[in-house]
């Protein structure tokens, strides 16, 4: 286990190495240390987790304490690591999805500028996602937490000459970092109420100080879930996610599959006991958002043109599902999918990258069609990867996850969100569908190349295998670190009666949501939804999911145009203004004091005489 920190620290070198010598690096000597030092990270958490696995038995918690950060007081938060059964799993999709990732960017951004600080900011990106999720104390996760939030500003904005994609950056750091102000007033509380950040502390004390439902910890959980929508895009801090897309489509899938939109899973799933006290806030606040932000996110992926805003809206969509796990108490078949979800939409993400090259950095589905013959390994990458995604049954990995998590839905009793999980379920298959059958059937309308080289072929393949039932085959060790699910019990107790008939329901919505996809574009050829389209009633509806369903346009009269009006009416300083009228006041008097020294006798006299009388009659009113 002394090897831990090292799966930190190797993308940390890389980082240094690449940001202070990168214009001194050529592009295969930035390749080699950033891709490189992701691979020493991949290996080292391989190793790592192998030894944890044959060594210590299931539900451990290994400690490593390497030296004390600071100290003020009694406050001496440590720099030490913990490692347990979920961060073996967080870390593993890390570190070997990241790594994936950096393999295909350095084929994908070949010959671009800025090469190595591109990879410097990956490899910090990496490095601060496993700090954040070995950190044995909140303080040390909120540096990671806050780590992965500089990154991925300074990655979606990399391409900053165009104005748009800058506003973009600023837009997920600014929304983000609202999510983080409310984490940080979750462990000003906690801290106030336990004395330590440290985490294993915090847990195993919380249910001993606090009871069931207590304002305190209700409010404390309530910041934490504030903290986690920021990071992980649910409603009403995801306005950031779609827009995220402004930046190298390998970003895209690192922030998708690998780091930032997870950060919020993890925290929740991590900080399990205190959610337990407060079933008000997890059922609510997480599970009824959630099954909301789903079924949001379908709506607009419909309606999208560009290949990476679909993605991006299926990930919002998919980040939905694993927070409606973690408000029914699913918490283990929440991390299983974050797991799957990281292989289809790392395979996904990466797909639309290589379908953006092939034709010529075109991003817009309608310009594209098919493409299947011309770049056969990607067309096969999005059926699986979409497959995935809209749960195909039995053959691929995401059907296994998510038919996991509608299941433990429906033993809950919570029927409302276990059919909007379905519905969920039904927009997925049909926005799916939609964008392979446009992007790779029908009639080619931008002539595309074939694609070459290992860096691209090799990690697609790999994700390609994972994204397939045999994903499925790895289980991650949770046992006796988050607690046994309500369905789980009913399987092992043998009264899952239901747990099929919820399976032939959601596995119902999906096949009806891929005929009428068949219906409406493979036969109707979309005249139907053309149609549809250009009635008033159906171009508004258009118009409203395209844009988000006005959520920007909300927030952009809520809180963007008052502030530019405060902004206006500041930029004059009237505060300044306001204490300008003293020295205003006595510059006045100097003006009227001025005035009387005109150098005449006869002034002065008259004055002297006048000022005289006043005096005397000052002291005769006196006497009197």
């Amino acid at each position: 286990m002394s090897l831990l920190p090292f799966t930190f620290i190797f993308p940390l070198i890389g980082f240094l190495i690449l940001a202070f010598m990168r214009d001194r690096l050529s592009q295969m000597a930035a390749t080699v240390v950033g891709v490189g030092s992701m691979l020493l990270s991949a290996l080292t958490a391989a190793f790592v987790g192998f030894t944890f696995l044959t060594t210590y038995p299931a539900g451990e918690v290994v400690q490593l304490p390497l030296w004390t950060w600071f100290q003020v007081g009694d406050f001496a938060p440590g720099f030490s690591l913990s490692f347990d059964g979920l961060a073996l799993t967080m870390t593993g999709v890390i570190t070997g999805v990241g790594f994936l990732i950096h393999l295909f960017a350095s084929w994908y951004m070949d010959g671009e500028t800025g090469f190595a600080r591109f990879f410097s900011y990956m490899n910090l990106f990496v490095a601060s996602m496993l700090l954040l999720v070995l950190g044995d104390n909140l303080l040390l996760l909120y540096l990671g937490w806050e780590g992965v939030g500089i990154c991925s500003y300074l990655l979606i904005g990399f391409y900053y000459h165009e104005r748009a994609n800058g506003r973009a950056a600023i837009k997920a750091f600014t929304v983000t970092r609202v999510g983080d102000v409310f984490l940080a007033f979750g462990l000003f509380l906690l801290f106030r109420e336990f004395g330590t950040l440290n985490i294993q502390d915090i847990i195993t004390r919380a249910p001993e100080v606090f009871t069931v439902n207590n304002p305190t910890m209700i409010l404390t959980t309530m910041m934490l879930v504030g903290g986690a929508m920021g990071k992980s895009a649910q409603i009403p801090l995801h306005t950031w996610l779609a827009d995220a897309m402004a930046g190298p489509t390998p970003v895209s899938a690192l922030i998708h599959a690998a780091t930032m939109v997870t950060a919020g899973v993890y925290l929740i799933a991590r900080m399990h006991p205190l959610f337990l006290l407060t079933p008000g806030v997890l059922l609510y606040w997480v599970g009824a958002v959630g099954a909301i932000t789903l079924v949001v996110a379908g709506f607009c992926a419909l309606a999208q043109t560009d290949i990476k805003r679909i993605l991006a809206y299926s990930t919002m969509s998919q980040i939905g599902y694993m927070f409606l796990a973690l408000g029914v108490g699913a918490w283990q078949g929440a991390v299983f999918h974050l797991m799957s979800h990281a292989f289809f939409k790392a395979l996904l993400f990466l797909a639309s990258g290589a379908v953006i090259l092939s034709v010529h950095h075109e991003q817009n589905i309608f310009k594209m069609g098919g493409l299947r013959h011309k770049i056969p390994l990607v067309f096969w990458c999005f059926v699986i990867g979409g497959g995935a995604l809209a749960a195909i049954p039995w053959v691929t990995v995401g059907f296994y996850s998510k038919e996991a998590i509608l299941w433990e839905v429906y033993a809950t009793g919570h029927q409302y969100l276990f059919y909007m999980g379905v519905f969920g379920a039904f927009l997925t298959a049909l926005y799916t569908f939609r964008m392979i059958w446009i992007v790779f059937f029908g009639e080619e309308k931008t002539h595309a190349h074939k694609l070459s080289g290992v860096s691209y072929w090799l990690p697609l393949s790999v994700l390609l295998v994972l994204s397939t039932a045999v994903g499925a085959w790895i289980t991650p060790p949770l046992q006796g670190v988050l607690p046994e699910s309500v369905g789980h019990i009913m399987e092992l107790a043998g009264e899952a009666h239901g747990k099929h008939t919820a399976e032939i329901i959601a596995m119902s919505a999906m096949g009806i949501g891929l005929l009428i996809a068949v219906v409406l574009y493979v036969l109707d050829k979309g005249r139907m939804l053309t149609r549809f389209k250009a009635s008033r009633v159906g171009g508004a509806l258009y118009h409203w999911c395209y844009h988000g369903m006005g959520f920007d346009a909300l927030y952009d009269v809520v809180f963007v145009k008052p502030f530019l009006l405060i902004g206006r009416l500041l930029k004059s300083d009237p505060v300044d203004k306001t204490w300008n009228i003293l020295p205003m006041l006595v510059s006045a008097g100097n003006k009227a004091l001025s005035a009387t020294q005109t150098g005449s006798l006869r002034g002065y006299a008259t004055s002297f005489g006048l000022g005289m009388a006043v005096l005397l009659v000052l002291v005769m009113m006196t006497v009197v």
